[in-house]
């Protein structure tokens, strides 16, 4: 089976793909393309993969990933790194580079500018998302060149507000950043609400200036059989969970 690949329309014409569970060589709990190296998967099986996702996307492209951290930081990626540096987010202006976004949940984010030639991706769960991880990707692009103007943006599959209990202190936090973000949050039990994840940095991303916003509307939770969900294991009580990843990059 071959990686199942999700393709934006927002960036037509641009080496891109958000990629599921499908079409890769783990086994078990975490069977199909897993590709956290965070995982107690078989290291064989997690580079077979990588190379698997990679190569469905950008044949012949060399994969960078963060070693991410739920932050708001950026790395503009001008050379292959010698390890995975810290931070959520990659750019680069260079050809060559599949820049990979890990997520089991959080919303992974790919920009395109293709009149610069400028890319990007973003792991945005809800920390990240808060902190502005995706302003800053915009303004690390911008640095390459890009126009925000011009930047287009897709939001792939990540954890659905219907599927997303949040409790009180949660809901407080971001209403303590802007009271107008209770509209990403609907009633559920009593002290809890459902977190529109999606939608909130749909409107970040707006709010940066971004003209053209894809959200594909994707639940992770909801969909074992196309997508790993830290979320879903977690209420399971499993031990170990996978990690999808989005690539994005320039042809050479």
């Amino acid at each position: 089976m071959t990686p199942d690949v999700i393709r934006s329309t927002a960036l037509e014409g641009v080496a891109h793909g958000f990629l599921g569970r499908r079409g890769g060589v783990s086994t078990g709990i975490v069977a199909g393309l897993n590709v956290g190296l965070g995982s107690g998967d078989d290291p064989a099986a997690i580079a077979e993969n990588r190379a698997r996702a990679c190569a469905a996307v950008l044949p012949g492209a060399a994969l960078v990933t963060c070693y991410q951290i739920h932050s708001n930081d950026v790395v503009t990626v001008a050379q292959a790194p010698d390890d995975r540096p810290p931070g959520d987010a990659l750019v680069t202006d260079r050809p060559g580079f599949a820049l990979g976004i890990l997520t089991a949940d959080c919303a992974p984010v790919l920009f395109a500018d293709t009149t610069a030639g400028v890319v990007g991706a973003a792991h945005a769960g809800w920390k990240g998302a808060l902190a502005g991880v995706t302003d800053a990707t915009i303004a690390a692009m911008e640095a390459l060149g890009a126009d925000r103007a011009r930047i287009v943006a897709a939001i792939g599959p990540c954890i659905a507000r219907a599927s997303y209990e949040v409790d009180d202190a949660f809901l407080i936090r971001f209403a303590r950043a802007d009271p107008e973000n209770d509209r990403f949050f609907a009633p559920a039990r009593d002290g809890h609400h459902r977190f529109d994840l999606e939608a909130y940095v749909a409107h970040r991303l707006a709010a940066a200036g971004i003209r053209r916003v894809d959200a594909l509307g994707l639940d992770t939770y909801a969909d074992e059989a196309r997508f790993y969900s830290f979320r879903r294991a977690t209420h399971r009580g499993e031990p170990d969970y996978g990690r999808q990843i989005a690539l994005i990059g320039i042809a050479g």
